[in-house]
C-alpha cells in the first residue's frame, strides 16, 4: 500500500514554510523526470497528483490505430479496448492515457525524483526569503555574527544569511563570531545562489530608523525626521520638525536627561549625534545645521544653490569643525553648497572692492554701495556686466551704463599694470636675496671659522652694533646682518630686543646698506629713513644707557 502524500506534503509545508501547490508541483515534475529517465526522453507522458489517492499517477500516452508501427508511441484498437471498454471505433486517431506504475521507474530513476525534489524545495525556500526581504528594504533588522569572507561579515538572520560587506561597516567597530549585529536592510538581490540580503552600518537610514525605535513620537508621526547627514562612527546630524506646536522635537529625540539620544549613541558605538531643529526657510535651516556655531549672516546665490555664511572670527573654527566635518554634515543635511568666511576676511574683501569700485570715475560712493550690494567686486565685474542688468539698477541709465563700462576698462587696465609691477618687484625680491645670501657665503668663507661665530662677528661690522648690542640681538634669534636685512620691521627688532624703536631703524638701516655694498645691486631699503630724533635716541642709547652702572648707595643708618 503506497503512502497518502497529503499528510507528508502538509507537514513539509509548514516546516519549511511552502505552499502545499509548489510541493505538489515538484513532486509532479520529479515524477515526469524519472518516468522518461525510464521510458525515453521522447515518449509523451504526463504526471498528475491525485488529491484523493494521495498519489502522483504518471500516464504514457499513445495513439490509438489500426495496425501498429511504432510500439512507443502507438497502441492497436483492440490492446487498447482492453484497458477502456468504453472506447468505440471512433476512438481510432485518438489517444489513450496509460498509466505507469513507479514501481516500474528503477533505482536511477527513483534517485533522480529525489534530487528534483530537493532541488525544487530549495528554489522554492530561496523564493519565500527573497519575497519575505524584498519587501523589508529599509527596515532594521537584528542578527548574528556567524563567519567572515574576505572583510565582509555573514549575518545569521534566522531563516536567511545576510551580508554586511566591508564597504557598509564602520572602520572604528569590531565584531567576533557570535556577536549580536543591529543593520540596515540596504538590498536585496536574486542572485543564481539564491536570495542575497545586503546590510548597512554606514547609512544615514541606520540612523532614522534607530530614532523611530527609541522615540514614541517619531514612531506616532508627531515627530518627523525630515533628514539625516553621517560621517560613520565619528559624528552625525538630524533635522527634526513636529507637527503639534506643544511638542518639541529637538526635546523628544533627546529624552529625559538624554536618555533616548544616548540609547541611540550607545547602538552606534560613540558616534556622536546633533539633533537641529528644521525650518523651510533655508537659510534659517543651515543657520540651525550649523550649530553649535553661531552665524553672523548669510549671502544666498540661488542660481548656484549655495550660501556664503559669516560668522565671528572666534566662531570660525568651530563653523568649520575638525577638518571641515560640521561645515561638510550641514552641507549634506541641507543640501546647500556652504562657503565659511569670518567678519573679518568679509571686511578686507569689502574694502578691497570698494577700492577697485571707487578708483571707476563718476561713482559717487551711494553708487559704489548698490553694486557692491549686487555682487559687483571690481572694475572687472562692472566692465563685464550685461548692460540690461547695470541699467536696472538705482542711479544708472542707458546713456550712464556706457560711460560707467568705459571708466571701467581704464580702471581695469591700470589694476592690471599694478599686478605687473607687483610681480616684478617680486622677482627683483627673489634675486636680491640669493645675491644677499652669497654674498654672506663669502664673507664667511673669508673670516673661516664655524659658521655662527663668523656670522656673530660680521654683525659688529654693522653701525651701531657695540658689543652688548650683538649680545641683545644674538639672545632673540638675530644671527647676522642678513637676519636684520631680511626682517624688515624695526618695531619687530625693537620688540624682540628691548632696543628702543629709534635704535632699532638704526640697525635695520645699518643692515640695507651692508646688502648693498654686499651685493652690488640696489637693494629695497624697507625701512623709512632715519629722522633726527631718531639718531638722537640711537646716540642716547650708545652713551647713556650703556654706561657703566652707577655704584650702591651706602646704607642710611637707623636713628
Amino acid at each position: 500500500m503506497e503512502p497518502n502524500l497529503n499528510v507528508v506534503l502538509d507537514q513539509v509545508g509548514k516546516d519549511k514554510g511552502i505552499d502545499k501547490t509548489v510541493l505538489v508541483e515538484a513532486l509532479e515534475a520529479a515524477m515526469l523526470t524519472a518516468a522518461r529517465k525510464r521510458f525515453g526522453l521522447t515518449t509523451d507522458m504526463e504526471a498528475r497528483f491525485n488529491e484523493e489517492t494521495g498519489e502522483v499517477e504518471v500516464y504514457e500516452f499513445k495513439k490509438i490505430v489500426r495496425k501498429v508501427e511504432n510500439r512507443a508511441a502507438e497502441i492497436a484498437f483492440e490492446e487498447a479496448k482492453n484497458l477502456d471498454p468504453e472506447l468505440t471505433e471512433e476512438s481510432v486517431g485518438d489517444d489513450i492515457g496509460i498509466k505507469v506504475e513507479s514501481a516500474d521507474f528503477g533505482r536511477i530513476a527513483a534517485q533522480t525524483a529525489k534530487q528534483v525534489i530537493i532541488q525544487r524545495v530549495r528554489e522554492a525556500e530561496r523564493s519565500n526569503v527573497f519575497n519575505e526581504y524584498k519587501d523589508r528594504k529599509g527596515e532594521l533588522v537584528t542578527g548574528i555574527a556567524r563567519r567572515f569572507e574576505r572583510g565582509n561579515i555573514v549575518v545569521d538572520l534566522g531563516r536567511a544569511e545576510a551580508v554586511l560587506p566591508i564597504r557598509e561597516q564602520v572602520p572604528r567597530e569590531n565584531y567576533r563570531m557570535g556577536d549580536r549585529i543591529q543593520a540596515y536592510v540596504l538590498d536585496v538581490l536574486e542572485v543564481s545562489k539564491g536570495p542575497q540580503v545586503i546590510l548597512s552600518r554606514t547609512h544615514p537610514g541606520l540612523l532614522i530608523k534607530l530614532f523611530e525605535q527609541e522615540v514614541p513620537e517619531i514612531a506616532e508621526g508627531i515627530v518627523l525626521i525630515e533628514t539625516a547627514a553621517r560621517e560613520p562612527g565619528v559624528r552625525a546630524k538630524i533635522a527634526v520638525s513636529s507637527k503639534d506646536y506643544d511638542v518639541d522635537p529637538v526635546g523628544a529625540c533627546v529624552g529625559m536627561k538624554g536618555a533616548r539620544v544616548q540609547s541611540v549613541v550607545q547602538e552606534l558605538r560613540g558616534e556622536k549625534i546633533d539633533i537641529v531643529p528644521f525650518d523651510e526657510d533655508p537659510a534659517r535651516f543651515v543657520c540651525n545645521a550649523l550649530s553649535p556655531a553661531e552665524v553672523s549672516r548669510v549671502l544666498i546665490d540661488e542660481a548656484n544653490h549655495a550660501m556664503e555664511i559669516v560668522v565671528p572670527d572666534d566662531q570660525l573654527s568651530l563653523a568649520i569643525g575638525r577638518r571641515g566635518q560640521n561645515v561638510r554634515l550641514a552641507a549634506q543635511l541641507t543640501g546647500w553648497k556652504i562657503d565659511i568666511t569670518s567678519e573679518t576676511k568679509v571686511q578686507e574683501q569689502r574694502e578691497v572692492a570698494f577700492r577697485s569700485l571707487s578708483r571707476i570715475e563718476g561713482l559717487s560712493e551711494f553708487v559704489v554701495q548698490t553694486l557692491y550690494n549686487h555682487g559687483f567686486r571690481s572694475a572687472q565685474d562692472v566692465m563685464e556686466a550685461e548692460d540690461d542688468f547695470l541699467a536696472s539698477l538705482p542711479g544708472f541709465s542707458a546713456e550712464a551704463v556706457v560711460r560707467v563700462k568705459a571708466a571701467a576698462g581704464k580702471v581695469v587696465e591700470i589694476e592690471a599694470d599694478e599686478r605687473n609691477q607687483e610681480r616684478m618687484a617680486a622677482r627683483v625680491d627673489a634675486t636680491v636675496m640669493m645675491a644677499v645670501y652669497d654674498a654672506a657665503a663669502r664673507e664667511r668663507e673669508k673670516l673661516g671659522g664655524s659658521a655662527s661665530e663668523a656670522d656673530h662677528a660680521r654683525l659688529l661690522t654693522l653701525e651701531g652694533v657695540t658689543g652688548l648690542v650683538q649680545a641683545r640681538l644674538i639672545e632673540v634669534g638675530f644671527d647676522s646682518p642678513e637676519d636684520l636685512y631680511f626682517e624688515r620691521d624695526a618695531q619687530n627688532v625693537s620688540a624682540a630686543t628691548g632696543i628702543p624703536l629709534g635704535k632699532a631703524k638704526q640697525l635695520c638701516l645699518s643692515a640695507c646698506e651692508w646688502a648693498q655694498k654686499a651685493t652690488g645691486k640696489k637693494a629695497p631699503i624697507w625701512q623709512e629713513a632715519l629722522h633726527k630724533a631718531d639718531v638722537d635716541e640711537a646716540k642716547n642709547y650708545d652713551t647713556v644707557a650703556h654706561a657703566p652702572p652707577a655704584p650702591p648707595a651706602a646704607p642710611v643708618a637707623a636713628e
